[in-house]
């Protein structure tokens, strides 16, 4: 018995490989079995075919012997998984009386009539233990032979969520009584500082460690830093770990540390604002609203932004943020000067205490030799001081408008500390 037990996925259906679904159940499986200290081997993912489960699920159970499969139990000529399975260990399927009378009735009670397909709900395979399911018609299965485990899921999520942990763990439970505390992660956000500088930097600090595994986890809002127990520490020695390990990265980078966890950097802008009293006007030009939009989203905003002005023409920029023309015409809108001035006459026009003003090229088109696409001026006035900073951020359309709203959040953010 080993103190860190494995496992392999196999993800079933055609929707998965043509990329019409994406696999959202492999990533919660993942996440959920690390956190029961369980590894995942390997994940797979096959079509509706019943050769490629077969091989897929074969193959598995050589390398680790339980395997988790999800999708393929539903009523249709393509959910195969379990006659697939079923034949993979010489087993015959047979209708589940029991299961087929539930069925009937969870259709009778919603008043609908069912249809003849949903018959093969209640096919079970010869020896397999039904595990109930309270969220839909397909109930899981799982099948043993020797020490080996196959559990089938239904691909529906929230049906396949509950599913794991009301029957599945209790199932792992009892094969690995004794396994280690489970995975626990501690991430560290950064913004404003590329993966390989912050990979060179940290070098150092990660040489040494070794009671705990390093990722580094980069976005078009930033690099996360997530440090992971492996599960054969307690609670104390883990937190202890963790908060040197922290303590370490910040005396080293920590102008680029934001939060930790799943914070945004919009918490810690709102934070800032909040509770210094201040009031937030916003003036944008190529990220079209995107800052406004990643304020809103969280509850709350109301207490500190006034409000913005998506200024893409330069007309607007003249009219509504009272940017001077002849600035716009010796510059041009991507410029310091004008980027200075709509942050000045959003602040005035709305009044605000401090004011975010972006402008530059976001493409595909509009770039030039001199502006390039991203390049981004983007400038912050608070009242007592003023900054202005250019970008030269890279990445398609979205890319460069995710990461021009990052950086003028992060440059608020800095000038409100």
């Amino acid at each position: 018995m080993t103190s860190r037990p494995a496992l392999e996925l196999v993800t079933i259906g055609n929707e998965l490989l043509v990329g019409e679904t994406i696999d959202g159940n492999a990533a919660w499986l993942g996440r959920r079995c690390a956190e029961q200290g369980i590894r995942t081997a390997r994940r797979a993912t096959v079509g509706d075919d019943v050769a490629e489960i077969q091989a897929a699920v074969a193959q598995a159970l050589d390398r680790t012997g339980v395997v988790i499969c999800t999708g393929g139990l539903g009523p249709t000529r393509d959910d195969l998984t379990r006659r697939a399975v079923a034949g993979l260990f010489g087993r015959e399927v047979r209708i589940d009386d029991a299961l087929l009378d539930a069925l009937r009735e969870r259709y009778r009670r919603a008043g609908r009539t069912m249809a003849a397909s949903n018959v093969t709900q209640a096919e079970v395979p010869e020896g397999a233990t039904v595990l109930p399911n309270r969220l839909g018609s397909a109930p899981g299965l799982a099948l043993e032979d020797g020490q080996r485990l196959v559990v089938l899921l239904p691909g529906v999520p929230l049906e396949m969520r509950a599913l794991f942990d009301e029957q599945v763990l209790p199932l792992l439970d009892r094969r690995w009584p004794s396994r280690a505390g489970g995975i626990r992660h501690h991430v560290i956000r950064t913004t404003g500082i590329a993966e390989s500088e912050l990979g060179d930097r940290l070098e150092p600090i990660l040489a040494g460690t070794t009671a705990l595994d390093v990722a580094f986890l980069p976005s078009t809002i930033g690099v996360d830093v997530r440090l992971s127990s492996r599960g054969d520490l307690d609670e104390a020695r883990m937190r202890a770990e963790f908060d040197t390990l922290e303590a370490a990265i910040r005396g080293e980078v920590g102008e680029f540390v934001f939060a930790t966890g799943a914070r945004d950097l919009v918490e810690a802008v709102a934070e800032r604002l909040t509770r210094s009293g201040r009031t937030l006007a916003l003036a944008e030009s190529c990220t079209g609203g995107l800052v406004a939009k990643r304020l809103t989203d969280p509850p709350g905003a109301s207490a500190f932004l006034r409000g913005g002005v998506v200024a893409y023409d330069n007309a607007v920029k003249v009219d509504a943020l009272g940017v001077d023309p002849l600035a716009i015409g010796r510059e041009g809108a991507v410029s310091e000067t004008v980027a200075l001035q709509m942050a000045r006459g959003a602040a005035r026009r709305l009044g605000a205490d401090a004011a975010i003003a972006i402008t530059g090229v976001a493409g595909p088109d509009g770039g030039s030799e001199e502006k390039p696409v991203g390049t981004v001026w983007i400038a912050v006035v608070t009242g007592e001081q003023e900054r202005a900073r250019l970008f030269r951020l890279f990445g398609d359309r979205e890319g460069v408008r995710e990461r021009a709203a990052q950086a003028a959040l992060a440059m608020l953010w800095r000038m409100l500390d």
